[in-house]
């Protein structure tokens, strides 16, 4: 007999603490509720883009892909991928990540070595933070979207500097100011690492992302692409340099050390990419600016909504506790959304993040803030 009491005591003090502290998590499902949640903006997730209607041969439909793609998993068809995403966001190259998380980690974990510097904005994703961690760099960040702080940290900094930032910030939905970034990193010749994960599919032409759309491809260093936001399917690409990609394919862990995707999720994100080029973005932008001009219209006392330019809004309900009640009440009413607690976002902004799809509707829009207001007045 295994004898774990210590260890099981431990753990469950500690989810313990987390249930008293009003923080603990748990999975739900969330069937035949309407969508305000997910970040599928363009409803491709809904969609049916591998179908065995006989188009693609048993090798492409094989159910995995044997080991990593250093070792056997690898396939023209996921190089083919590869140039696909690299073509399509304007780069040299791209190298396929499993995960958007293992991009990040990946990457952010083997550029740089003691002589190295981060500076990052203080809302970066948990997944750069922990790839930076695993570097041996050192770590400073700046104040969010603050390009003045930026540049005092970069006159600060010393020998091989990584300025990284998302370009849509996932909690607040606010967007970077890329092109004033880009022009301090150059100024103090900094490598500018973009996560374009909640961008993409929204932004540029075709949904290329805010570095396209800004034209500022031959500025940044290095962009990381998700695919299970906008894209609707699974994986992430790291995209810039084929010198990159090559280092990343000797250096990075969460790529060497894994197992490759399998064929079939090739040829999905490949249909992703055709469906994105196609998708309603002027629908999108119009439910934006629906729910922009309703929520200025609604007058809710110690209460503000976020409204920003893009799917991501929200409204701030000071206290964990409260903002829980309220994402509890509009599921009752059929709407699924979730609370944003501290200290993921710090005390006092807790809040209901609401996305915004493609496939919602005004009427929808109007009847979650209809009982958004009922509940807090």
């Amino acid at each position: 007999m295994i004898h774990t009491h210590l260890i099981d005591e431990y753990l469950s003090q500690s989810l313990q603490k987390r249930e008293q502290e009003g923080l603990l998590r748990q999975l739900a499902c969330n069937e035949g509720l309407i969508d305000f949640c997910s970040n599928d903006y363009l409803g491709l997730a809904q969609s049916n883009l591998l179908s065995l209607d006989g188009t693609g041969s048993q090798e492409e439909m094989a159910s995995g892909s044997t080991g990593s793609r250093l070792v056997s998993g690898n396939s023209p068809l996921a190089e083919k991928t590869e140039r696909i995403v690299a073509g399509f966001h304007h780069a040299e190259a791209a190298l396929l990540f499993n995960t958007g998380y293992m991009a990040n980690l990946g990457l952010c974990s083997c550029i740089a070595d003691k002589h190295s510097v981060f500076i990052y904005d203080e809302h970066i994703h948990a997944s750069i933070i922990d790839g930076m961690r695993l570097s041996l760099a050192k770590r400073f960040k700046f104040k969010h979207n603050d390009v003045d702080d930026l540049r005092k940290k970069l006159k600060q900094a010393e020998g091989k500097v990584y300025v990284v930032i998302e370009s849509l910030y996932s909690m607040d939905g606010d967007l970077a100011p890329l092109q004033e970034i880009s022009d301090v990193c150059k100024e103090h010749k900094a490598a500018l690492i973009v996560d374009e994960a909640h961008a993409v599919g929204i932004y540029g032409d075709q949904g290329r992302g805010l570095v396209c759309h800004h034209q500022l491809e031959n500025d940044v260093w290095a962009r990381i692409i998700t695919f299970g936001k906008a894209l609707g399917c699974h994986g992430a690409a790291v995209v810039g340099s084929s010198l990159l990609r090559d280092y990343l394919i000797n250096h990075a862990r969460s790529f060497i050390y894994t197992t490759a995707m399998p064929p079939h999720a090739f040829i999905v994100i490949q249909r992703s990419y055709q469906e994105m080029a196609v998708a309603q973005r002027e629908k999108l932008f119009g439910l934006i600016h629906h729910f922009q001009k309703v929520a200025r219209e609604t007058s809710i006392e110690d209460v503000r909504f976020l409204l920003n330019p893009s799917p991501i809004q929200g409204v701030i309900v000071p206290g964990n506790e409260r903002v829980k009640r309220l994402a509890e009440y509009v599921r009752q009413q059929g709407f699924f959304m979730k609370a944003i607690l501290s200290p993921t976002v710090p005390a006092g902004s807790e809040r209901l993040r609401i996305c915004l799809h493609a496939f919602n509707s005004c009427r929808q829009i109007d009847q979650l803030l209809t009982a958004i207001k009922l509940f807090l007045t």
